[in-house]
């Protein structure tokens, strides 16, 4: 891609589009970045792209701004079908995301994670199965490490390990993973995808320029997943817990192991997993499948699987109090990833819920929460609707306490735990009405909870 002199806008300052607005600025394009948020609200953002002589445009997105670009560089965070958008691509106007832009500069293969559950956590383990292989590894994308921000260092031979979300696939054009991930399918994000099979259709997109020279990597014991298998062109892998695949990794009689064309091999024990949950094993079982494919041998993968700690926010063991344990699980953002943080312990959990609704369907959960949690205590904006939708105590069901604030639920669980318990912060909602991210969200539970020591 030719940028030198070209006009280039980017769609929001997030951490992809500053990235973005940077890289293209240093290629000779003449950038324009504009975010609806005030200038007061970007003002750690935008010096350095002043410093870069690159326009800023804040508080709005100006239409006359929108004209006449050659390119139009969109946030993931920036709807696509937004009607400034709509009104470029009429023009004729090119309208990609960070990732697809990313891929057009990344010379080497790209090992790409998505999924509506794990994808943190098996890309920093792939990540790290591929480095204990020899192989030089970058890893970033949704992770955190904008993937544009890795086409500075990457070279011909470095695989490029990327979570990608689904909005991020909704803007791809040319985008193709030698090996791409889809670890599960459930409902999330309704609010923006509006359906979830405009959902699933996202996340298939992953395959969409994969030639038969590719790997498609998949959960055979997603239903999703296996209808997405069933249209590849590349070369499908599955991955299971509970049954023997054709080809992929499966667990025979407690030790994981992986078959291709070239027969079968164990790779290890799954009780050397050092990580909690039934979900954390089918997350190694892909990290193993997208290992082999890039040739590690399973004594490297055994190896980074053992050394392997658990990702920060994603059921993080934090401190125990009293006899009380307190994990945080700020990522689980959708309803699924409390159900999997719920089904990691047998009982005595003290569950908080809540933060920003995405259009889920919390009565889902009344199974579990009736077998495992003493009490529920929601915050946040979704607490109403959660607490419309979850069976109380009166009717049989949990006891659920409105404790609207992270603190005030963490001092009510406090108050009443037990030796034994579990407080457990797996919200099932994004964080933004009351907090910048799920980072921050995880940061305060756990600067709250070592207050209460």
């Amino acid at each position: 891609m030719e940028l030198k002199d070209k006009r280039v806008l980017v769609v929001g300052l997030g951490k992809s589009g500053v990235a973005s607005a940077l890289f293209l600025k240093a290629r000779g394009a003449r950038v324009t970045v504009s975010d609806t948020k005030s200038g007061d609200e970007l003002r750690n953002e935008i010096p350095a792209l002043l410093d870069h002589g690159i326009t800023v445009e804040t508080g709005g997105h100006g239409e006359r701004t929108f004209r006449e670009q050659d390119l139009i560089v969109v946030s993931p965070g920036v709807p696509v079908d937004a009607p400034l958008l709509e009104q470029a691509r009429s023009l004729g106007e090119a309208v990609i995301g960070e990732i697809e832009l990313a891929a057009q500069f990344l010379p080497g293969p790209i090992v790409a994670i998505t999924g509506s559950n794990g994808k943190t956590t098996t890309t920093t383990l792939t990540g790290e199965i591929l480095a204990a292989g020899g192989l030089p590894t970058l890893v970033g994308g949704n992770i955190g490490t904008p993937a544009i921000s890795l086409a500075e260092r990457a070279k011909a031979e470095t695989v490029i390990v990327l979570e990608v979300s689904s909005f991020q696939l909704e803007t791809i054009q040319t985008f193709r993973p030698k090996v791409a991930v889809v670890l599960n399918v459930t409902p999330d994000h309704l609010d923006r995808h509006r359906t979830f099979a405009a959902y699933a259709e996202a996340k298939a997109r992953m395959f969409e320029n994969q030639t038969d020279s590719d790997f498609a990597v998949l959960n055979a014991d997603d239903p999703t997943c296996v209808a997405m298998g069933a249209r590849r062109q590349a070369q499908v892998f599955w991955f299971s817990r509970q049954k023997e695949v054709k080809q992929g990794a499966w667990v025979r009689e407690g030790n994981i192991v992986f078959r291709d064309g070239r027969g079968q091999r164990e790779v290890m024990q799954a009780s050397e997993i050092p990580l909690k949950g039934a979900h954390n094993l089918e997350n190694v079982l892909a990290a193993v499948c997208a290992g082999a494919l890039m040739g590690c041998t399973p004594e490297k993968i055994r190896k980074a699987v053992r050394d392997f700690k658990a990702v920060e926010h994603r059921l993080e063991f934090v401190a125990t109090i009293r006899g009380v344990d307190y994990y945080n699980d700020s990522k689980a953002t959708n309803v699924d990833a409390t159900i999997k943080a719920l089904e990691s312990f047998p009982a005595n959990i003290h569950l908080i819920l809540g933060g920003k609704d995405k259009g889920s369907d919390y009565s889902v959960l009344n199974h579990l929460l009736r077998q495992r949690v003493k009490r529920v205590y929601t915050i946040g904006a979704a607490a109403s609707k959660i607490e419309s939708q979850i069976v109380s105590s009166k009717s049989g069901g949990v006891e659920v306490i409105h404790a609207e604030t992270l603190e005030t639920a963490l001092r009510k669980a406090n108050a009443v735990a037990q030796a034994g318990d579990v407080v457990l912060l797996a919200p099932a909602c994004a964080s933004f009405d009351q907090f910048k991210n799920y980072e921050q969200r995880g940061q305060v539970f756990k600067e709250i909870v070592r207050g209460l020591e």
